[in-house]
């Protein structure tokens, strides 16, 4: 049998809908987030998870709390999985960062927010510190938000920087899973859960356009 990792987005969020910024802010589910949370945890739960683990902010800690109730596991927190930081952006639409930092926007680097690179060794080194305690067949849910899954699961599987936008986005309560191989990890699934539609995210452009 082999490890496996499922890495779920949160629900959605009002900011998402309005297309702001959210970062480290710690903005709640709302309504439509936490219907898609419960739906998220009723198929989830037929995979049999045996770890839980959640970023530290409200929208991620609430969606993989849905799950974990589900299934009567408790949900550890790690503050590596939170979302890339945006800086100056946080809370601020694309076309208030678009109108502003027309050339940080293009690059997508919020001025005083964290560097790709930063956010994908963080979130890829805690997919792993946490997999590794794993029994051989377990399963581990990873609740954490879309730039930083999309970033990590990039980095834990080697891949080259400048391939990192091959990987597209992940829509509110989407996942994508990874499977430990003898020769490491791979991706089996990525944005699964939900029929294709546009993903609100605080990740780049260039991944999350439709």
């Amino acid at each position: 049998m082999s490890r496996r990792v499922v890495c779920l987005r949160h629900g959605q969020t009002l900011w998402n809908v309005e297309h702001r910024f959210q970062g480290h802010s710690d903005i709640p589910l709302d309504e439509t987030g936490m219907a898609q949370a419960t739906r998220a945890a009723s198929l989830l739960a037929a995979l049999r998870p045996t770890m839980i683990v959640s970023s530290d902010l409200q929208r991620a800690y609430d969606t993989a709390s849905a799950l974990g109730d589900l299934v009567g596991l408790n949900v550890s927190v790690d503050k590596d999985l939170r979302e890339r930081g945006g800086g100056e952006w946080e809370g601020l639409t694309r076309e208030e960062i678009s109108a502003r930092w027309p050339e940080q926007y293009v690059a997508w680097e919020a001025p005083g927010g964290e560097e790709v690179t930063d956010v994908a060794a963080r979130v890829s080194a805690s997919i792993l510190r946490w997999a590794a305690r794993l029994d051989d067949d377990g399963l581990l849910v990873v609740a954490s938000h879309g730039a930083a899954i999309r970033l990590g699961i990039a980095h834990l599987l080697g891949l080259p920087e400048d391939l990192w936008s091959a990987l597209g986005g992940l829509g509110n309560c989407s996942w994508s899973v990874l499977e430990e191989g003898r020769r490491g990890w791979r991706l089996m699934e990525h944005n699964a859960g939900t029929l294709p539609e546009p993903v609100q995210s605080d990740d780049s452009p260039e991944v999350t356009q439709s």
